[in-house]
């Protein structure tokens, strides 16, 4: 993609009502524009990253053997009136009615319409398990939304339900979408650290948020470094198999956050494990049981011909939160500094003079073979000074960036900076290439 004629709106002041470093950077760097309070319009640069967060969050639970459906945003109200949740939900809930009358609701969780749609289909306990999810757009009518897309009113969610003939089969749809939630913020490079939570109006007994850490977290966290420094990608996961000496991994050691800190415990553990740090929520999955397939008679037929209430799970990942997250354990002073696997773009080509023929002929060449070997370029061909140029790719966080001058291209050179470690070396342009294509 070429700058010129790309919409990427760069603002170069900070916005004076962002109060954290995502919202500032995602504003400046022309990734989103608010609509309203706590609604935002996705431009071209942010839509990339969500997209490419989407995608690994829709890989990973295929592989856990999950299937996809797609729900709407509108539900009806008296779906949530059999389960007893349409008058308890609260305000955040935007309630609407049609020209008909009829009381609607845009969606803020599905697990009312999940279980109809599973108790019109499913009727024998030989059709279960079943583990189905979405990706879709929900609202909550926050109070005061604020922290830009970290809570905002409207947002993008994945959300996936299981349905059991009984508890082992519960727990074990549990363990899949533990480990899936591991792996998958994992791929990010993000440290996901499992907490033990309450489930709040989803209802249930047994609740993980994951966390991960950065600096300008909400919540505090105490844990052990064991769970930061293990790589989950390492193993190969069947899930198929038995996962709970896997869980048992995770869960034996000590995590906690700062309104279930038990001092203690955390003293009990070596000085050189003991981890204090500030984390953010990015995922929670629930088990309820039977909460909503009783409410809403979800039954099917038993081995012995009996009627069963089957046991349910939800486990939701913020999609549209995640880039924010991901953004508040990954800048710098001068902007975004975007892991590989999310990044709008890989490379990020600096045409130091535009207008030079030298320079626009390297630019374009070094651009097209990029493309050719499947690399997605971002080539900055506006006429620009050089320090506004550098400010622009810093902000954006590419992983690469490869400036190209008239003064390099006389020796036969250009300049390859890695924007995490901000390391600069001098190359020929096929050395840069083959270093980024590697």
């Amino acid at each position: 993609m070429r700058r010129s004629s790309y919409f990427l709106p760069i603002l170069k002041e900070n916005p004076t009502e962002a109060q954290i470093v995502s919202h500032r950077l995602m504003l400046r760097g022309g990734m989103v524009r608010q609509s309203a309070a706590g609604i935002y319009t996705w431009l071209p640069l942010g839509l990339r990253v969500l997209r490419r967060i989407e995608r690994i969050v829709r890989e990973e639970q295929d592989a856990a053997g999950c299937q996809e459906l797609l729900m709407p945003t509108i539900q009806p109200a008296e779906l949530w009136r059999e389960s007893g949740r349409y008058d308890v939900y609260g305000k955040e809930m935007l309630r609407i009615t049609d020209r008909h009358e009829r009381e609607m609701l845009f969606g803020p969780t599905n697990e009312e319409l999940i279980t109809d749609i599973f108790r019109q289909a499913v009727k024998s306990y030989r059709d279960l398990p079943k583990l189905l999810y979405h990706i879709q757009w929900k609202f909550r009518d926050e109070i005061r939304p604020r922290f830009g897309v970290m809570r905002g009113r409207e947002f993008l969610m994945k959300d996936s339900y299981s349905f059991d003939l009984d508890y082992a089969g519960a727990k074990r749809a549990y363990n899949k979408m533990f480990v899936a939630y591991l792996r998958t913020f994992a791929r990010m490079d993000l440290k996901a650290i499992p907490m033990k939570a309450e489930s709040g109006p989803i209802g249930g007994d047994m609740s993980h948020e994951f966390i991960i850490l950065a600096d300008t977290g909400e919540t505090e966290v105490f844990c052990d470094r064991s769970l930061i420094e293990y790589d989950v990608l390492r193993d190969s996961v069947d899930f198929d198999g038995d996962l709970e000496p896997y869980i048992k991994r995770w869960t034996q050691y000590y995590a906690a956050t700062s309104d279930k800190h038990d001092p203690a415990a955390f003293a009990a553990l070596p000085v050189e494990r003991r981890v204090t740090a500030r984390g953010i929520e990015i995922g929670h999955i629930f088990y309820f049981g039977k909460k909503y397939s009783e409410a809403m008679k979800a039954t099917v037929t038993g081995p012995n011909g009996e009627a069963v209430a089957v046991e349910m799970g939800s486990y939701g990942i913020g999609v549209s939160r995640l880039v924010g997250g991901i953004i508040e354990a990954n800048h710098d002073d001068a902007g975004i500094v975007w892991p590989k696997s999310v990044a709008p773009f890989q490379v990020g080509i600096i045409n130091l003079k535009p207008g030079d023929a030298d320079c626009d002929a390297a630019s374009q060449e070094t651009y097209r073979k990029l493309n050719e070997s499947g690399v997605e370029t971002f080539l900055d061909d506006l006429n620009e000074s050089p320090g506004s140029k550098f400010a622009t790719m810093d902000l954006i966080g590419l992983p690469w960036q490869i400036v190209i001058g008239p003064r390099g291209l006389k020796k036969g050179i250009v300049e390859l900076k890695e924007r995490r470690s901000g390391k600069r070396e001098e190359l020929s342009t096929e050395s840069a290439l083959s270093r980024v294509l590697s």
